[in-house]
């Protein structure tokens, strides 16, 4: 007998977690009846989704005092509610004959283990289920009729699988049978007479998986695990046969699904080439296939061998099984693009159709057909010793696996029950033995992202030292502890009686506590969060004094450790998060917090694989400020990425998100192999940590071009940021108004009064960067080196300098000229309001593209300035004998000196934001200046200007590459007669007046930065020389600024006076 139907799909929605909360995350869904709808949070645009079942289970409900969800509102489902919709189903095939399996899919931390076995005494499908089925066994009157039920546990992680149930931690293979289809050889299945049973060989299975899941660098959240319940019904059928009515229930709780998408990083070399991924990606392949077959598409080749997990679940996929599908869903907006995908893979899964028969035969049958097996088996041997053929692995093991269920079903099934009683009595001792030294003394308690997983390890803390570390060989009480980053013999925790404290054993001992890292003895209180190596998570609970308020333990999650380290890491100052009244950096602030702390755990384990593997490659989270690349100096946007250094050669590279958590997977693969075969045996282009040689851009100056719209000159020295708003260079930059052939104009020629007058004109001017003081990049690394590059309004054309090497402070000599013909209001607008972002990027040795083979001649071919490369070399000198005892004399009076310049330096800061308020006070006074301008003058100038709005830029140093202005009637119309000397003229002459007195000044500032950059790496000889230099300079800036400053001030007093005379009364 057989039943074609569909896959059933129910989608459940849990509550916002921890995380999610302090994000202040906003529900992105919403359902009603069957219907699931999502909202993408940027555009309020919804996609609708029709299941079998919808659950919503994100609020209307309230805990009682066992502890237990009860729903307050009818809406809510709760797990009784679940299990009767979808566990019920499976148990009711069971009992029919049918296999039946049940898989949960999502992403991790959705709620997927909730629902499959969930936390405490709120219970799962899984565990509801084998307590019914006992339950109706028990209900059972029928004495002819025996239930004989086998339980099986396995973990698949990396395309290796693993016995849960086992004490022997090898890896099992997957073979095919020609009756059984693919099967597990040598997994271990335990017959149980009771739901007690099963809940205990749950907890030994899950504490297995934690434990490996440490060891083997895999949480749960990148394995597989399936649950097997093997269901017999022995009894006489109407002819007097005895009969055996079998059911498989597979229960699977898959890996987290963001996996299979996240790890595709664009342009990484490295792609889609982790067998970590190989089995979500070959699952939705099966039902990308599966699917299309059932809708009557071309049929094509379902590809379930290539991967473990598919093979295994074959019959459950378009086979011989009733199955569900439960896609768990988060509701946060931060979750948004991996809830989509997960509906969208559900609503696949729902079109694949099963052919499920009832699996009902004599059991005399099943052992005849055996024997006959085993009789061809064995004739095949024969024949092929006799035609002196080797013998064939293949079918020997074939004939063993025969012979082992002939035994299976030929064994009482009361003799394999007593076999379990008494391996369950040996175990039960031990356990007994932990659960009393746990009650009587302190103790650890594991934390993993699988809260699933949390609270299921916990090491006694007896009186005494107790030693943690990756051996057991310690003196004292040793607690064993795997993992990454975990020494031998890592720290010790000495327990007084009435005091606890845990100590690093060695400075590469990692231990934090509360976030923090400690180096030397700390004492420990109640609760206190330890991370132990790279990811080793655990909650310390003190003597049983202190555990009065048991509540107080479930607010320490994984997500309390991550944000715990972040804000220990001033994640939080950095971001302000979160940022209550600006929605959009709100929702930003979110995302960037919750991709920081996701990353964090990843790269302490990536750091502890390279120390273990002796890579000489660290990794460091950082987050990347996109205003540094905004000219109009408003983007707030921000991203997670990694810096990766190579410690022995200090070349590095930034890495984003997405190619990071590729590189980690191959990173763990090629891990894997180390600690099997302790040795690294990978060609560079497949070594997960090797990169080609890339410039890597270190940060940006700003240089606002509002002074250009008057035809000011602009000479700025300005600090270079990189993403974190940190210093990393000085660089001068000069914005110059020049004639057609790039000879700079004077004030007197260049300045206008008002920008308006520009409109329609040709307006040429030259950008320089003469020199770069002070690179961090190159004080670093001396074999490194910078170059700058910038964009310019208009064109699309990338400028860049000639690459410097070797020197700190070093000369740029980058020069070029611009034209703008003619000058349009929408070009004004730009001056008025935009940046030139000036990005600097580090050059490292060995890069791909040596642009020290260029020799640019002009900025139009190929993005170089007219420029000249000066570099210079560290200055060295060497010394007699005689000269060492001088030189110790002079230490102190150097030191001395080094205070006096840095003093120095102080004041010369002062004088830079003197400057800088000087210019403001200019623009200021020009902004005062255009208000009391006369109204009729303005119109006029502005209809004449009206129509020369196109502009047309071209970069070179000739004027023959500037065309012709067209003859419109708006250009060739003449400017309105100046008006009379008025206000506006004398406040002219007071600014031209300022400006030519601030020369001196500016030609001061420049000498001064100059002998600051040339010094600051000088000898102790050099510096009372430079020392006297500074000082003249600073007090003749003085003395120029406030010679200007104070002539400005007159003048402007003196023109607002008259003004005010002239005004009548």
């Amino acid at each position: 007998m057989s039943d074609s139907d569909s896959v059933k799909v129910a989608v459940r929605v849990r509550p916002f977690n921890q995380r999610e909360k302090a994000a202040n995350s906003k529900c992105i869904l919403s359902m009603s009846g069957n219907q699931t709808v999502i909202t993408d949070p940027a555009t309020g645009s919804t996609k609708m989704f029709g299941f079998d079942q919808s659950y919503w289970s994100h609020d209307g409900f309230e805990e009682d005092d066992k502890g237990i969800y009860q729903a307050v509102d009818s809406k809510y489902a709760d797990q009784r509610r679940v299990f009767n919709d979808l566990g019920q189903g499976v148990l009711n095939n069971a009992w029919a004959g049918y296999n039946a399996a049940l898989f949960a899919y999502g992403q991790t931390g959705a709620g997927k283990s909730y629902s499959m076995v969930g936390y405490g005494v709120n219970r799962g499908i899984v565990p509801i289920t084998c307590d019914e089925l006992f339950t109706a066994i028990f209900k059972n009157e029928d004495k002819d009729r025996q239930y004989q039920v086998s339980f099986s546990m396995l973990e698949i992680y990396n395309e290796k699988v693993r016995d849960l149930l086992s004490k022997d931690s090898k890896n099992l293979q997957v073979r095919q049978s020609p009756k059984q289809g693919f099967y597990v050889e040598h997994l271990k299945q335990t017959p149980v007479q009771n739901y007690k049973e099963i809940e205990r060989l749950m907890d030994q299975g899950t504490k297995n998986r934690t434990t490996a899941s440490t060891n083997m660098n895999a949480t749960s959240s990148r394995s597989h695990m399936v649950i097997t319940i093997r269901f017999k019904q022995v009894f006489i059928n109407a002819s007097g046969e005895s009969t055996t009515k079998s059911s498989e229930i597979n229960l699977v709780d898959l890996a987290g699904s963001e996996r299979a998408s996240s790890t595709g990083a664009t342009g990484d070399r490295l792609k889609e080439g982790s067998a970590i991924n190989q089995s979500l990606s070959t699952l939705g392949n099966v039902i990308s296939a599966l699917a299309d077959n059932s809708s009557g598409k071309k049929k094509v080749i379902v590809p379930y061998r290539n991967s473990v997990l598919t093979k295994l679940l074959q019959n459950a996929l378009g086979g011989n099984s009733k199955t569900i599908m439960i896609a768990a869903l988060s509701p946060a907006d931060i979750n948004y693009e991996e809830t989509l995908s997960t509906l969208r893979y559900a609503d696949r899964a729902k079109k694949i159709k099963n052919n499920a028969v009832v699996n009902e035969s004599p059991t005399d049958r099943l052992i005849r057909e055996l024997k006959e097996e085993n009789a061809r088996l064995m004739a095949k041997l024969h024949g092929q010793e006799r035609g002196g053929q080797g013998k064939d692995e293949e079918l020997e093991r074939l004939l063993q696996e025969n012979v082992r269920q002939m035994a299976d079903m030929q064994m009482t099934w009361e003799k394999r029950l007593e076999e379990a009683r008494r391996e369950w009595e040996q175990s039960q001792a031990q356990v007994s033995k932990e659960d009393m030294m746990i009650k009587e003394h302190p103790y650890l308690q594991n934390v993993n992202e699988d809260p699933y997983l949390s609270g299921v390890v916990k090491h006694a803390l007896p009186p005494g030292n107790n030693y943690l570390g990756n051996s057991a060989s310690q003196t004292g009480n040793g607690i064993f502890i795997r993992g990454l980053g975990i020494l031998a013999c890592h720290a010790v925790m000495s327990n007084s009686g009435a005091e606890m404290s845990i100590e690093p054993v060695s400075p590469d001992a990692k231990v934090v506590i509360n976030g923090q890292q400690v180096m030397v003895k700390t004492p420990l209180q109640h609760l206190d969060r330890l991370v132990l190596g790279s990811n080793c998570l655990f909650l310390y609970v003190g003597y049983p004094a202190d555990r009065a308020n048991t509540e107080e333990m479930k607010q320490y999650s994984y997500d309390f450790f991550q944000q715990e380290l972040a804000q220990s890491q001033g994640m939080t100052n950095l971001l302000g998060t979160p940022r209550l009244g600006d929605s959009a950096n709100e929702a930003m602030d979110k995302l960037v917090f919750q991709d920081f702390v996701q990353i964090m755990p990843k790269v302490d384990e990536v750091n502890a694989m390279s120390k273990d593997m002796n890579k000489a490659m660290t990794f460091q989270p950082i987050i990347k400020n996109l205003a540094s690349h905004d000219s109009l100096g408003n983007n707030k946007e921000m991203e997670v990425e990694v810096l990766v250094t190579n410690m022995l050669t200090n070349q590095v590279w930034m890495w984003s998100k997405a190619k990071f958590i590729n590189r980690k997977f191959l990173i763990e693969e090629l891990y894997q192999q180390y600690m099997e075969e302790g040795k690294l045996d990978v060609e560079q282009a497949n070594d997960p940590f090797w990169d080609p040689v890339e410039d890597v851009f270190l940060g940006s100056a700003h240089i606002w071009l509002q002074s250009l719209a008057y035809r000011i000159q602009i000479d700025e020295q300005i600090e270079v940021h990189n993403y974190q708003g940190k210093e990393e260079a000085m660089v001068q930059v000069v914005i110059t108004p020049a004639d057609a052939q790039g000879r700079e104009l004077s004030d007197t020629e260049a300045m206008v009064i008002d920008p308006s007058e520009l409109l329609g004109k040709r307006l040429d001017f030259v950008i320089s960067i003469p020199q770069c003081l002070g690179i961090k990049w190159i004080q670093e690394e001396k074999s490194r080196g910078v170059m700058f590059s910038f964009q310019f309004h208009g064109t699309s054309n990338t400028y860049r300098s000639k690459p410097v090497w070797h020197s700190p402070n070093t000369k740029m000599g980058f020069t070029q000229q611009f034209t703008i013909n003619p000058v349009s209001m929408e070009f004004l607008q730009y001056l008025q309001t935009h940046a030139l972002v000036l990005d600097m990027w580090g050059l490292q040795e060995g890069r791909e593209e040596d642009f020290n083979a260029s020799s640019p001649n002009d900025g139009s071919d190929n993005g170089y300035g007219s420029s000249s490369t000066i570099q210079e070399g560290s200055r060295s000198s060497s010394f007699s004998d005689s000269d060492v005892e001088l030189l110790h004399m002079r230490e102190a009076e150097n030191m001395e000196l080094k205070k006096q310049m840095q003093d120095l330096e102080a004041e010369l800061e002062k004088l830079r934001l003197s400057e800088r308020a000087a210019k403001k006070e200019t623009f200021n006074l020009l902004q005062q200046l255009e208000k009391l301008k006369v109204a009729p003058q303005a119109r006029p100038r502005a209809a004449a200007a009206g129509g020369g709005r196109q502009q047309n830029l071209s970069a070179g140093s000739s004027s023959s590459k500037t065309p012709p202005v067209p003859s419109t009637p708006q250009s060739a119309a003449k400017p309105p007669s100046p008006a009379p000397k008025s206000m506006d003229g004398e406040l002219a002459k007071a600014i031209k007046e300022f400006f030519s007195g601030l020369k001196p000044a500016l030609q001061t500032l420049r000498e001064l930065k100059e002998t600051t950059g040339q010094t600051s790496e000088g000898e102790a000889v050099d510096l009372q020389v430079a020392m006297e230099r500074h000082t003249q300079l600073v007090q003749r800036l003085d003395q120029d600024l406030s010679t200007s400053l104070t002539s400005l001030k007159a003048n402007v007093v003196a023109a607002v006076k008259r003004k005010k005379e002239e005004q009548p009364s």
